[in-house]
């Protein structure tokens, strides 16, 4: 049987979930106040991701939810439908707007089940102040669902405003393996995403690295245009899949500087997608994206 616990106190500023089977083979542990994020995840025993602890969650954006735009956008200007806009700039260094607007966001719990084959958390998070650089309403209904062998990542965006809005959105979690150097990432693409210094898409190019490789020592921070739906991360200790409901996906990977750590992050768009239209969605007044990314582990 899975149980699901609510711990929350203001004065220790903590505010989690935790679901996890009478077992103890799987767990999640997922932060109401961090963009209801996912920063512990155990499956069939092994740990898939890894609290980071010695930084700080706005240097990782640690598993964040990437809303209204994942990765970047250039001086955090864009125009949408004749008007121009300006994010506040978050990656000060690079003169950057990064990772959307809903990472620091408190997120409400609307429902909880438990089964004795797995436990689900809804989770919903209402924008309705308008800013300058993104002047619409909406809501995020955000579920997770966890099973001894699986994670399920389900996202539904409303547009609750009048006007229609575009957007991008992606998944940032970070991924532990005992050996990195010798685990390695395979997928189908032909393209890769070329970035500037600045890490903003410059030109897409013929993805040269085959359909993976092996970690090894590369420090990565690198997007691929993919073929399929599917991600796979092989480690020493177990092999995960990845895999998006959506038909279009690209892939970033970026290893931080912790050890054993890769951020193997599914987007619906690139950097700069506002600027370039690379992956850019609109959604019209009332209406409702939805997505899901599922993770699951191999018996080993």
């Amino acid at each position: 049987m899975y149980i699901i616990e609510h711990t929350s106190s203001t004065a220790k500023n903590l505010n989690y979930i935790e679901i996890q089977n009478k077992e103890k083979e799987s767990y999640a542990k997922i932060y109401l106040d961090l963009g209801g994020s996912l920063q512990e995840l155990v499956l069939k025993n092994q740990t898939v991701i890894k609290e980071i602890t010695n930084l700080s969650y706005t240097d990782t954006y640690a598993s964040s939810i990437l809303f209204p735009f994942a990765n970047r956008i250039k001086d955090g200007k864009y125009e949408f439908k004749g008007k121009t806009y300006q994010f506040d700039i978050n990656e000060k260094t690079l003169n950057n707007a990064i990772h959307g607007l809903v990472y620091n966001k408190t997120f409400e719990v609307v429902d909880k089940k438990t089964t004795e084959t797995y436990a689900s958390v809804k989770l919903v998070y209402h924008e309705e102040k308008i800013s300058n650089g993104f002047p619409y309403t909406y809501a995020i209904y955000l579920e997770y669902i966890l099973g001894q062998r699986t994670l399920d990542v389900k996202i539904k965006i409303e547009n609750t405003d009048s006007k229609t809005f575009p957007f991008t959105i992606g998944w940032h979690p970070y991924f532990f393996s005992k050996d990195l150097f010798n685990s390695s990432i395979v997928f189908d693409s032909n393209l890769k995403v070329k970035l500037d210094n600045r890490n903003i898409t410059d030109i897409i190019v013929s993805n040269k690295e085959g359909n993976g490789f092996t970690v090894n020592n590369r420090d990565l921070d690198d997007c691929f245009v993919l073929d399929s739906n599917k991600v796979l991360f092989t480690t020493p200790n177990y092999n995960l899949t990845l895999k998006s409901s959506e038909k279009d996906n690209f892939l970033q990977l970026y290893t931080p500087p912790v050890e054993n750590i890769i951020a193997i992050e599914p987007t619906t768009g690139v950097s700069d997608s506002f600027n370039n239209g690379l992956g850019l969605k609109e959604l019209e007044p009332n209406d409702i994206y939805s997505v899901s990314w599922n993770l699951e582990i191999d018996d080993f």
